[in-house]
């Protein structure tokens, strides 16, 4: 069978080539990060195909997803594991660019290979930061919001950047979709590819080895079964721990995210507490320097760290200037880290309290949820659907709790400066006609409601609702939503618009 698979595929050859890498100075424990990197990336993958199994991405779904998902022994579980597993993967790429770094195994013929673990590095922060905002819980709304703003003020690209990572002028659905989807396929599939030719990379140059006057002299040993056996031992150590993380752990899920809620004081992910820490150091006028321009130049010296090493040897004493440099910047990173996680969590106890977890969970418990299930009714649907209601400001419930809530928000209170309120409007319930051409050509562009400003974008509906969809949320806009009790449209007043 062997031979028969090895005449037609190679794959038999190709594996004993693989398996009989020399390793210079023997196998050791020193050469296992890229491994159990490796390992990670492959433990987050599978989780998160199973996690895709119970989540959905919409503002009105996200939330509540995640909540059943919390309420399941077993997806809680592997949600668990693919919590921690994010952290012990930027840990251990962390740790292998560190290594890679103190022995010098950066410098000629392998600049390209650490370039592109450099990458790998950056590309696992933003697998980070996209799956933060997935669970659409209050800290992860406001953090990911102040991200989003920080991508906005950088010169030239920054305000285009934002305007596709959000999907608008203000979070909502479009967001969780835009993540969602690099989170799940794009950062996934460049990973991937960034793997690939890292291994090739490697193979092509070898294994550095440990840091000697002359490598020559170095005694190799075999990957198999030596280093093999003490990368999958590693490995094994670190699935031990995320799982005993997991159990003892795991993640909090705090309430839904609601934007009007300006007292929320959110948490960073520990990987960017240091940049927070950055931004929380300098005064408000510097903020650009902390947020993008010393963030881009430390990556830049990062990248062209074997091109500003002059030195011809590996040896520590002949790198001092990089060996010091390292020892700065990780005292600088660890210090800001701790200061930012101070400074928050002082204003997390001056803020009112948040519900526990324990009440989110009750909460997410008695409105019976399922996955993909869709958001309670929005206030005012109760009476809507009353005997003698307009049946159309029912329906239209459903359709604004299905595409509006996200923007707009349950209650039809907006977001502040961006999305303006429905509820109380006078806009809204105002001349029908206009209201009608909004929903179907779309607005943009600064507008004043009740003496407030807001400066947001309101995609045009038409070709996505149906003119019976878009008929029956006016009219639930107009008046089944909060005070507004303004008469209804009908299919036929929306097919008749003309701007």
């Amino acid at each position: 069978m062997l031979n028969w698979i090895e005449s037609r595929t190679g794959f038999i050859s190709m594996t004993k080539d693989f398996l009989v890498e020399d390793i210079p100075g023997g196998a050791s424990y020193w050469y296992v990060f890229g491994s159990a990197t490796v390992f990670a990336m492959i433990l987050q993958i599978v989780t998160g195909i199973f996690l895709t199994f119970f989540y959905a991405p919409s503002a009105n779904t996200a939330w509540e997803s995640t909540a059943w998902i919390y309420t399941h022994y077993w997806p809680h579980l592997i949600l668990a594991i693919h919590y921690w597993g994010a952290s012990a993967m930027i840990a251990l790429v962390f740790l292998h660019l560190l290594q890679v770094l103190v022995w010098g195994a950066y410098k000629s013929p392998r600049e390209l290979q650490w370039v592109v673990g450099v990458i790998l590095l950056l590309v696992t922060l933003v697998l980070g930061l996209t799956g933060y905002l997935l669970p659409w819980d209050m800290n992860a709304y406001f953090a990911s919001q102040v991200a989003l703003n920080i991508t906005g003020t950088a010169p030239i690209a920054g305000p285009l950047i934002q305007q596709i990572a959000q999907g608008g002028g203000a979070m909502g659905t479009e967001t969780i979709n835009r993540f969602f989807g690099i989170h799940v396929w794009l950062m996934p599939a460049v990973m991937v590819l960034l793997v690939g030719a890292h291994l090739a990379i490697f193979r092509w140059n070898g294994p550095a080895g440990p840091v000697a006057e002359d490598p020559r002299k170095l005694k190799n040993g075999r990957f198999w079964p030596d280093q093999m056996f003490m990368d999958g031992f590693a490995s094994l150590i670190v699935f031990a721990i995320i799982v005993a993380l997991a159990f003892i752990s795991p993640p909090f899920l705090d309430a839904k995210a609601d934007p009007t809620n300006t007292a929320f004081i959110p948490y960073p992910a520990w990987y960017f507490l240091a940049l927070f820490g950055l931004l929380n150091v300098v005064p408000p006028s510097l903020d650009l320097l902390a947020t993008i321009v010393v963030p881009t130049l430390f990556l830049l010296v990062v990248i062209a760290i074997p091109w500003l090493d002059r030195s011809t040897t590996r040896s520590l004493s002949a790198r001092g200037g990089i060996i010091v440099s390292t020892i700065v910047a990780l005292v600088a990173i660890v210090g800001l880290s701790i200061y930012s996680q101070e400074s928050i969590q002082a204003k997390q106890a001056a803020a009112p309290p948040s519900p526990t977890e324990a009440q989110v969970l009750a909460m997410a418990n008695s409105t019976a949820l399922a996955p993909a299930a869709a958001a309670p009714a929005a206030p005012g649907a109760a009476t809507a659907s009353a005997p003698g209601a307009n049946p159309l400001v029912a329906a239209g419930a459903t359709v604004y709790a299905s595409n509006c809530a996200g923007c707009h928000a349950a209650n039809g209170m907006g977001q502040p400066g961006a999305i303006p309120p429905l509820a109380g409007n006078p806009f809204v319930t105002a001349n029908p006609h206009a209201v009608i051409g909004v929903l179907l050509d779309g607005k943009n562009g600064a507008i004043t409601v009740n003496g407030a400003a807001f400066n947001g974008q309101m995609p045009a509906w038409k070709g996505t609702l149906s003119n019976k969809d878009i008929a029956a949320v006016i009219s639930y806009i107009r008046g089944g939503l909060g005070p507004n009790k303004a008469s209804a449209v009908t299919e036929a007043d929306v097919a008749a618009y003309k701007p």
